[in-house]
């Protein structure tokens, strides 16, 4: 049962759910639009990490989503807690997936996507796929819907880089819809957000090992 700590949380985020909290984690659904931690400028200051400090002062960060990403996401209650996590991130021991919806009809059932990705230093904060400086990255996508214009997708990353996702279906030329950076001007007005979505996070609990599925539902 949700204590009043929790309740708190619920209301004060309105959009932002409580997936699940023990001693050691605190695990939410992120709403599309909400910074993961603060960013640059008085407008970018409202956040999930300040949100919930608000409520578990000692929540940390363990990996993030882009503001306009909804779906679940990971806090860690103790320093300790957290270098476990981030272990458990840097070494590729953490499944995700993503639920995406994209432009036009996808013709293969399922594929692989390997490019390099790094900043785009002319056009931030966008990404690229620069094969000179660019770090691996590999996205693995299945077709799970198909409509006229659209395709919905079940995405399985391998690697964490940022917009990894967003880029990578850019360059097989079925950007995010709504998505404000890398789609066409017709496929941003396809949606009303960015639809894309982290459906489920798998890690080892910190403390017990016990592998744990954390799963937030799709809005869309």
């Amino acid at each position: 049962m949700e204590n009043q700590r929790a309740r708190g949380v619920r209301r004060r985020t309105r959009e932002t759910v409580k997936v699940y909290e023990d001693a050691c984690l605190l695990v939410f659904d992120k709403p599309s639009g909400l910074l993961s931690v603060p960013g640059l400028g008085p407008e970018n200051q409202d956040n999930l990490a300040t949100r919930v400090q608000q409520h578990f002062p000692e929540a940390r960060n363990v990996h993030r989503l882009d503001r306009d990403t909804s779906g679940v996401i990971v806090m860690a209650r103790s320093a300790e807690v957290h270098r476990e996590l981030s272990r458990q991130f840097e070494h590729r021991e953490v499944e995700k997936q993503y639920i995406a919806v994209v432009w036009g009809a996808v013709e293969n059932d399922q594929g692989l996507i390997d490019l390099p990705l790094g900043k785009d230093f002319d056009r931030p904060p966008r990404h690229r796929i620069d094969h000179v400086h660019g770090k691996p990255a590999v996205t693995e996508w299945q077709v799970v819907e198909r409509q006229d214009d659209r395709t919905r997708l079940l995405i399985t990353p391998r690697t964490g880089r940022s917009h990894q996702i967003r880029v990578h279906l850019q360059q097989i030329g079925h950007p995010v819809l709504g998505d404000n950076l890398y789609a066409t001007e017709r496929g941003r007005a396809m949606a009303d957000r960015l639809m894309l979505h982290a459906e489920m996070l798998s890690l080892s609990h910190p403390t017990t090992g016990e592998r744990m599925i954390l799963q937030a539902k799709c809005p869309f």
